[in-house]
């Protein structure tokens, strides 16, 4: 899903379809494929779509995200890693 989020993000950012990208593309940092605009689209993207899709009501860029050592935005992988954990904390 954030995959999925992310290449219709960039797609709208340029209109072109995105590159190559897969787990290991930085979403943030020196090497990120967006902008900070554009990582608060996917963020709402992703939020949306879990309500949506499978009823699950989560607000990702929250203080426990933001105060975590390791950002959980710095890749689609570690992205997804925080989402699975989040959906398994709330039962």
């Amino acid at each position: 899903m954030v995959l999925s989020s992310l290449e219709e993000v960039l797609t709208m950012a340029d209109g072109h379809s995105p590159g190559a990208i897969g787990e290991e593309t930085y979403l943030i940092g020196r090497d990120a494929v967006l902008d900070s605009m554009g990582l608060v689209t996917l963020i709402v993207d992703v939020e949306q779509r879990l309500e949506e899709d499978y009823g699950v009501v989560l607000v990702l860029a929250d203080e426990r995200a933001m105060s975590q050592q390791h950002s959980p935005f710095r890749s689609v992988r570690s992205l997804a890693d925080y989402i699975c954990r989040r959906i398994e904390e709330q039962g």
